[in-house]
């Protein structure tokens, strides 16, 4: 298994920050998605992190009554976190289930950064945010 460093400062509290922006049920369901993408992107590198994203991931998509979204991230909450732990993961993904479960994607500039900044290596695939 990869070696990860463990998810601390900026990365953790913008992972946490969007977290927390996804479970909030003042917020908008586009705008609670468009949080727990990020928080995913994110949460890639490390199993507990990803597979708790994906469980918000489930809820959400619960809540709008999206069953295809739902059987997607049952998928997802069984493989998320071996593929993290094994360091076995599709850099950039957002996660839903609109999206391939192996297919990369850009990451976001701001993301990147903070991946970067934590020792995180990914494909050259960013883009701005």
């Amino acid at each position: 298994m990869p070696r990860i460093p463990a998810m601390t400062g900026a990365l953790k509290t913008v992972y946490l920050t969007n977290l927390a922006t996804a479970r909030d049920r003042r917020v908008s369901m586009p705008d609670r998605w468009a949080a727990i993408e990020r928080a995913h992107i994110l949460s890639q590198p490390w199993p507990w992190p990803h597979t708790t994203t994906h469980a918000v991931m489930l809820r959400l998509g619960a809540k709008e009554r999206d069953l295809v979204e739902v059987l997607g991230q049952l998928l997802r909450l069984a493989v998320g976190g071996i593929g993290s732990a094994l360091g076995r993961y599709p850099d950039g993904n957002t996660g839903r289930t609109r999206v391939g479960i192996n297919t990369p994607m850009p990451i976001p500039a701001d993301l990147e950064k903070l991946l970067a900044d934590a020792g995180i290596r990914t494909a050259p695939t960013t883009v701005d945010s």
